[in-house]
């Protein structure tokens, strides 16, 4: 999972990096970068226990930090700092909820309207680049994809109206729509960023209500990122706040995108897989690897809770609780799942 932290300058998005990744962000950011960071999960380190694996692998996500700066494209073409968080599987929106000295008040409302229509007149153009392409084709007697034409231009209709495609859930899972990546698409977490004392969400106006939201103590979290788990532990308590940046953020983020964890275990190895909810089984086999996914044969699945009932696998078998599944199971987070295949 990789998630794109966006908004105005001045809104703290950098130190926000910082909070989530514990890596320093450059002072000038003329080079995008990324963090990757583990995501923190009890249930790897109780397997991980159980196993004793030579290796225990969490399911990771990556921050992306995209550089301010225009770049040039080989062809003197500008591309804007949109095109860098294209292939991000959601944003994070930075406001900025404070006032620091020589800076206004802050104008919430304002400043999220200022990004989403940056972000809807960039798919915009995209759309409407491709139409004429697709009319052009027509014309020259090239038959194209029946869906995609009607589909762009729902999203033309959609865009002209100043509403994100992420408002029209059929547009932004269609097939045919898959590759363009539109950035009015991608889910998106709204993160207030507070002041040290402040723990209220702003009054933000009615985007608050249609948009996921949270607040951050950006300079806080930047503290907390950077000391060590007893340290990290009295700073919490002090300032009472109830689990760090990082796995706050983490958890809206799987929320918001429908994501689940499924898990394999053995000597080797315990290691959690990220896919979304309502995975069949055959396409989850692929998240491992795409030979298991060809020959997929069945799955063998134990719930995690089913097994800290049981105690042992064994055990879990003999009370019936580990399940045969075909293709079309869909995975359910937590499922502990063996995958039986032939190549």
């Amino acid at each position: 999972m990789k998630l794109g932290i966006v908004g105005l300058p001045g809104a703290g998005k950098k130190t926000v990096f910082e909070a989530l990744t514990g890596n320093p962000a450059a002072v000038h950011l003329t080079e995008s970068q990324i963090g990757t960071v583990k995501v923190p999960d009890p249930r790897v380190d109780v397997l991980s226990r159980m196993y004793h694996p030579k290796k225990t692998i969490y399911a990771q996500v990556e921050y992306f930090l995209p550089a301010a700066a225009l770049q040039q494209k080989e062809k003197g073409r500008e591309q804007s700092i949109w095109v860098q968080v294209r292939d991000c599987d959601a944003l994070l929106h930075v406001i900025r909820n404070f006032a620091p000295p020589g800076m206004p008040a802050p104008a919430p409302a304002a400043d999220f309207a200022e990004i989403d229509q940056e972000l809807i007149l960039s798919d915009l153009v995209v759309v409407e680049k491709r139409l004429e392409r697709l009319a052009a084709d027509i014309q020259r007697g090239k038959k194209p994809d029946p869906e995609e034409q009607p589909l762009l231009a729902r999203c033309r209709e959609h865009l002209e109206a100043d509403k994100p495609l992420r408002r029209d859930a059929e547009l932004c899972q269609a097939p045919a729509l898959r590759g363009y990546a539109f950035l009015s698409a991608k889910p998106m977490l709204v993160l207030f960023n507070n002041e040290d004392e402040d723990d209220a969400a702003p009054s933000a106006g009615a985007f608050a209500e249609t948009e996921t939201c949270a607040v951050i103590k950006g300079r806080l979290e930047q503290e907390l990122a950077q000391m060590d788990a007893e340290e990290a532990g009295a700073f919490l308590e002090e300032f009472n706040i109830t689990a760090s940046a990082m796995d706050r953020i983490i958890d809206q983020s799987y929320r918001l995108q429908g994501l689940i964890s499924f898990f394999t275990v053995g000597e080797d190895e315990v290691r959690a897989w990220t896919i979304r909810k309502g995975t069949p089984a055959v396409e989850a086999a692929g998240a491992i690897h795409s030979d298991i996914q060809k020959g997929f044969i069945r799955a063998e699945a134990l719930a995690y809770d089913d097994l800290m009932d049981a105690g042992t696998f064994k055990d879990a078998r003999s009370k019936g609780t580990v399940r045969l599944e075909g293709k079309t199971y869909e995975v359910r987070d937590g499922d502990i799942i063996t995958f039986r295949f032939n190549v």
